[in-house]
């Protein structure tokens, strides 16, 4: 079974303050970060760690997977 980073992404970015907007077209959710000010799009079943890591960037999160 493939690894994907879906869980891991989304506990930190709510706990880094992000909220859910909606869904969005396809595969991919809307979310919001108060530390970019800015909405960026979150893939459904992330497999690839760069991916992951271009996702917490675009919120504002220096952490990486």
């Amino acid at each position: 079974m493939t690894r994907t980073f879906d869980r891991t992404i989304r506990d930190l970015l709510l706990k880094a303050g992000c909220t859910f907007v909606r869904h969005g077209k396809g595969s991919h959710d809307i979310w919001y970060s108060p530390i970019s000010k800015r909405t960026f799009p979150v893939p459904q079943g992330m497999v690839s760690r760069h991916t992951a890591n271009c996702v917490l960037k675009d919120a504002g999160l220096t952490e990486k997977l």
